[in-house]
């Protein structure tokens, strides 16, 4: 009996150091849309397209988010209140952030008149020369936090539409609210799908 508790103490302490690296792993690995972050006491819905939304009564308020870009200068997400903000967390060692980086290019172009702003988060790349690289080859003209480590990621709070995966992308209201998100790469259409709504909000 004893031998068995003890056996299964010796497991729950083997145990917490993997869910620990697989929590790491999940937010360093690239995507596939799978995860969802619905459910319980939430308010918020993912529809059968990937994308989760909250009603405008009910969107909790996103994190102070500020940094340094991959420029070398300061970037500061409140210097952005009143617009609706695109927030993708990306990596130019990840393949699906390669296919979707064609559209946001395109999108936020195509919405800067209508008060969107994009707003990358470099992250997982340890140096900026890639990432530099990769903002060039796709001609990516908007800035982009530079956030090795990943600590942006984890100020989102819990129960919330967080950035999880990379890539994933979060949409913020006019008001500063968390509206929208997705676990998937995304190409243009899902991404009007994602902003359009928000730029229609009174």
């Amino acid at each position: 009996m004893s031998h068995g508790r003890a056996s299964r103490r010796r497991f729950t302490l083997l145990a917490a150091p993997a869910a620990a690296a697989a929590l790491a792993l999940t937010l360093s690995a690239c995507g596939n849309g799978d995860e969802t972050g619905g459910g319980g006491d939430t308010n918020f819905v993912t529809g059968t397209g990937g994308i989760s939304t909250v009603a405008k009564g009910d969107r909790a308020t996103a994190p102070k988010l500020d940094g340094e870009s991959l420029d070398g200068e300061h970037l500061d997400l409140a210097d952005y209140k009143g617009k609706v903000v695109v927030l993708n967390a990306w990596g130019s060692w990840c393949g699906p952030c390669r296919l979707e980086a064609k559209y946001f290019t395109k999108v936020a172009k195509a919405t800067a008149d209508q008060g969107v702003q994009f707003v990358g988060i470099n992250t997982r790349d340890p140096r900026r020369g890639p990432a530099v690289s990769f903002e060039k080859d796709y001609g990516v003209t908007y800035p982009s936090f530079f956030d090795p480590t990943g600590k942006l990621l984890l100020r989102f709070p819990k129960g919330t539409l967080n950035l999880q995966t990379i890539p994933s992308t979060v949409v913020i209201d006019r008001n500063g609210k968390i509206a929208a998100r997705s676990l998937e790469a995304l190409d243009d259409t899902k991404l009007h799908e994602m902003i359009d709504p928000l730029i229609a909000e009174k």
